[in-house]
C-alpha cells in the first residue's frame, strides 16, 4: 500500500535547511534506512509556510493571500510518498522520523489506488 507521510513542524520551531538536514545524524540515519529498504517512492522538502500563497475562489473572483491556508500550531514542512505492506508498517516508520521525535508530528495518510 502507498501512504503519504506529511512531515509537520511546529510554528516558530527550528527550521532546518537542506544542508543542516544532510549534516544531522538523526536525519542521515533515517534517510539511509528508508533508502536501503526502497520504501520512499517520492517526496519533497517544502519551503517555510510563510512562503505559501493560498488561492480561494468566490464566484468569479480569485482571492490570494500570503501564508498558509489556516492558522495552526504546525505546518507541513515536507512529505514522503512511501510504499509499505500496511498501515502498521507506515506508522512504525513515521514513529522513527526525526520530525516526530523532535517535537513535530508525522501524519500518515493512505493514497487512493
Amino acid at each position: 500500500m502507498r501512504y503519504v507521510l506529511f512531515i509537520c513542524t511546529p510554528v516558530g520551531g527550528e527550521e532546518l535547511s537542506p544542508a543542516q538536514i544532510a549534516d544531522d545524524p538523526r536525519f542521515t540515519s533515517y534517510i539511509e534506512e528508508v533508502r536501503s529498504r526502497d520504501i520512499v517512492k517520492g517526496g519533497a522538502r517544502l519551503r517555510p509556510s510563510t512562503d505559501a500563497t493560498t488561492v480561494r475562489v468566490q464566484g468569479d473572483e480569485v482571492l490570494l493571500s500570503d501564508g498558509p491556508f489556516v492558522e495552526s500550531k504546525e505546518y507541513v514542512a515536507g512529505f514522503d510518498l512511501i510504499e509499505v505492506a500496511d498501515l502498521d508498517e507506515a506508522i512504525a516508520l513515521a514513529s522513527r522520523h526525526p520530525a516526530a521525535l523532535g517535537g513535530g508530528s508525522v501524519e500518515v495518510r493512505p493514497v487512493w489506488e
